[in-house]
């Protein structure tokens, strides 16, 4: 299986437990690692064997930008299953959201969920 991935995406959204995170909102970093057969895009030079990743970005972009939720697992769960339910010919993807500055007095690089999600072959969306 191939491998597309879309880096450090970054958007501002209103997620968290807290009520101020909800009001104030916050930066939100994004990563997807798609897993696909790329093989006929890259012999025949054609989008539509493949998917665009601005379509991905958007995607995302809503998702994020979108609703609040409480926990940044269940932002990534909402993005890896919109993800899979409207790119036939993605197989499983992972999602990494980073919420960079956690309302805490504590110093790090921000704190980070991944995801795995895939169809099984009755195409249901499982974990990985």
């Amino acid at each position: 299986m191939d491998t597309m991935t879309l880096k450090a995406m970054r958007f501002f959204g209103y997620h968290g437990v807290y009520a101020e995170e909800n009001k104030l909102g916050q930066k939100f970093e994004v990563e997807l690692e798609l897993k696909l057969d790329l093989s006929r895009a890259a012999a025949e030079d054609d989008l539509d064997a493949t998917i665009n990743y601005a379509e991905l970005h958007a995607v995302t972009k809503e998702i994020v930008e979108g609703p609040p939720f409480k926990l940044i697992e269940a932002l990534a769960g909402a993005i890896a299953t919109r993800l899979l339910q409207s790119y036939t010919n993605l197989n499983e993807v992972t999602v990494r959201v980073t919420k960079p500055n956690p309302p805490f007095e504590i110093y790090f690089d921000g704190v980070t969920v991944e995801l795995r999600r895939k169809r099984d072959e009755h195409g249901t969306i499982v974990p990985v």
